[in-house]
């Protein structure tokens, strides 16, 4: 699936199962409160914080890869509410990393 499918795919099943979509603010606060689902888990599974059940370290990768699931989703939505192209939006940011970066981590010794 490609972000455009993505996007029109998302657009279709709010128009129809969502009825519409909720308010930008709205989304940006569901988006927001997604990040911090998936950086709980990333947390937990990537850093020093420790899981409280043995069920919720057992599930931690399949929630991890439906939380940030749910992110694409609630960004997809806020692109289309917004009108941003995110295969557009994408492709424009690689060139300006490119450009802005192309010596900057080449000469990191950090990341050598």
């Amino acid at each position: 699936m490609t972000l455009q499918e993505a996007q029109q795919i998302v657009d279709n099943w709010i128009k129809t199962i969502g009825q519409r979509y909720y308010s930008e603010l709205t989304n940006m606060a569901i988006l927001t409160e997604e990040v911090g689902e998936v950086a709980r888990i990333m947390a937990r599974l990537y850093g020093e914080q420790s899981f409280k059940t043995k069920e919720e370290e057992t599930n931690a990768a399949a929630n991890l890869e439906e939380e940030m699931a749910d992110v694409l989703f609630v960004l997809i939505c806020l692109a289309n509410q917004t009108g941003i192209d995110l295969t557009k939006a994408l492709e424009n940011s690689l060139i300006k990393k490119t450009n802005r970066d192309k010596d900057r981590h080449a000469n990191n010794p950090k990341l050598k």
